[in-house]
C-alpha cells in the first residue's frame, strides 16, 4: 500500500469532478466561516501556452477568459503597467480589502466600545464604594518640589497631545455610526478632515513628549523590593489609613509607566507606517521573526503570513493601531482618575510640582525622606 495522498492532493482530486472549480465542501466551509484553500482560485489564471493560434476561432483570448483574468488581479499575479510611479500603484484589487474593512466596523468597533465603556463603569464603581482618597493627617500647608518644570513640561506635552490623538481617533472609528447620525454628514465631513490633520501633525508632540518622559523617568521605575509591599497591601487603595513606603514612584505608577513606554513605542511605530504609506512596512517581517519563535504554534494557529501586498501592510498596521490605542485609553483613564477626583493632592503634583508634605509621608515616605534630608525607611513600612 503507498502513501496516504496529501490533503491538497486530494483536495484537487475532489475539484476533478467541477473542472477545478470550487466544490461543496468549499461552500459549506465558508458559511460555516472556516478557512478556504484559495489556490485552486488564485492559480487559475489561466495559460497563454494553451491559447488557440491567431487564425483559429477565439485565438484572440490567449488562453484567458475573464474569470481568470479578474482571478489574476485580485490575487495580484496579473502583470499590470501602469503609469503612476506612486507605490503600490499596480495593485489593482486587494483581496485582503473587505476582511479589514469587516473588522474594522465589527469586532475592533464593538470591543474596543465595550473596553473603555467597562473601564469607566470599573472607575464610577470604585468611587462610589472607596470614594475621594484623602489625606489622612490633613493638610499642613507645606510643600515639597515633587516634579520640576521640565518634568512637568513632558508629562503635559505628551498627556496633552494623547488626550487629542484619542479624540480625534475614537472620531476616526466611530464616526460613521455616532456622528454622522447626530450632527449629519455635512458637519461632521469638515470636522473629521480637520480632526485627521490635527491627529496626523499632534502625532510628533506625543512620541517627543514619550521620549523626554522615557529618558527622565526609567531610572526612577525600576522595580525594587519595596514594591512588592506596595502590591501586597493595595497601594492602600483600598483600605483607609494604610500607606506603604514607596521611592517617587510607586508600584502602581511604575506599571502605568511601562504601559506607556510599551504602548506608546508600539503605536509610535503604526503610526509612522501609516504617515508614511508603503514605505515602512513592518508586519511582514515581525511575522516571520514570531513564526520562527515558534509562537503560532504555542497558541495552536497556523504560521502568521509573511508574503504581503502594501495594501494588506497598511491594514495591519491600522488595525494594530487601533487595538493598541484603545487599550491605551483605558489605562489612561484609571491615570487619570487617580490623579484627579481619585486621590486628593495628587494633582498638585503634575499642577504645581509642590505637594503637601503630609501627602508626600503618607504615598510617598522613602523619597520624601530622601528629599527632606532625613535616613531613609527601608524597613518601616509607614502605615
Amino acid at each position: 500500500m503507498g502513501p496516504a495522498p496529501s490533503a491538497r492532493a486530494q483536495d484537487s482530486a475532489s475539484r476533478a469532478a467541477t473542472g477545478g472549480a470550487q466544490t461543496l465542501e468549499d461552500i459549506l466551509a465558508r458559511q460555516q466561516g472556516l478557512k478556504v484553500d484559495q489556490a485552486f482560485r488564485s492559480e487559475a489564471t489561466g495559460n497563454p501556452d494553451q491559447a488557440a493560434a491567431i487564425t483559429d476561432q477565439l485565438g484572440t483570448l490567449g488562453g484567458v477568459s475573464d474569470p481568470e483574468l479578474w482571478r489574476a488581479l485580485r490575487f495580484g499575479s496579473a502583470d499590470v503597467t501602469v503609469s503612476s510611479r506612486a507605490p503600490a500603484a499596480d495593485v489593482i484589487i486587494q483581496d485582503g480589502g473587505m476582511a479589514w474593512l469587516h473588522f474594522r466596523a465589527g469586532p475592533l468597533l464593538h470591543y474596543g466600545g465595550y473596553l473603555l465603556l467597562a473601564v469607566l463603569a470599573a472607575l464610577v464603581l470604585f468611587y462610589l464604594l472607596r470614594g475621594r482618597i484623602r489625606i489622612d493627617g490633613g493638610i499642613t500647608g507645606l510643600t515639597v518640589l515633587r516634579f520640576s518644570a521640565i518634568e512637568r513640561f513632558a508629562h503635559w506635552l505628551m498627556a496633552g497631545s494623547f488626550v487629542v490623538l484619542g479624540l480625534t481617533g475614537l472620531m476616526m472609528i466611530f464616526g460613521r455610526v455616532a456622528l454622522i447620525p447626530l450632527v449629519g454628514k455635512e458637519a461632521y465631513a469638515p470636522a473629521m478632515a480637520a480632526g485627521k490633520w490635527v491627529h496626523n501633525n499632534l502625532s510628533w508632540a506625543f512620541m517627543i513628549g514619550l521620549a523626554m518622559v522615557t529618558v527622565m523617568w526609567v531610572l526612577h521605575n525600576i522595580p525594587n523590593r519595596q514594591d512588592l509591599v506596595w502590591l501586597a497591601k493595595g497601594g492602600g487603595l483600598f483600605s483607609k489609613g494604610v500607606h506603604p513606603p514607596a521611592r517617587k514612584f510607586n508600584a502602581g505608577q511604575k506599571i502605568i509607566f511601562w504601559l506607556v513606554v510599551v504602548l506608546g513605542f508600539s503605536i509610535s511605530l503604526s503610526g509612522l507606517s501609516l504617515l508614511f504609506p508603503f514605505e515602512l512596512p513592518m508586519f511582514a517581517k515581525t511575522f516571520a521573526v514570531l513564526n520562527d519563535l515558534g509562537v503560532p504554534q504555542v497558541l495552536g494557529i497556523a504560521d502568521l503570513p509573511t508574503a504581503m501586498t502594501p495594501h494588506e501592510e497598511m491594514q495591519f498596521a491600522q488595525g494594530w493601531h487601533a487595538i493598541v490605542a484603545f487599550v491605551f485609553i483605558g489605562v489612561i483613564l484609571a491615570h487619570i482618575y487617580i490623579g484627579s477626583v481619585g486621590m486628593e493632592g495628587a494633582f498638585d503634583a503634575m499642577g504645581s510640582g509642590e505637594v503637601d508634605i503630609q501627602w508626600a509621608k503618607e504615598h510617598h515616605s522613602l523619597w520624601y525622606d530622601e528629599v527632606s534630608g532625613r535616613k531613609p525607611r527601608d524597613k518601616v513600612p509607614a502605615e
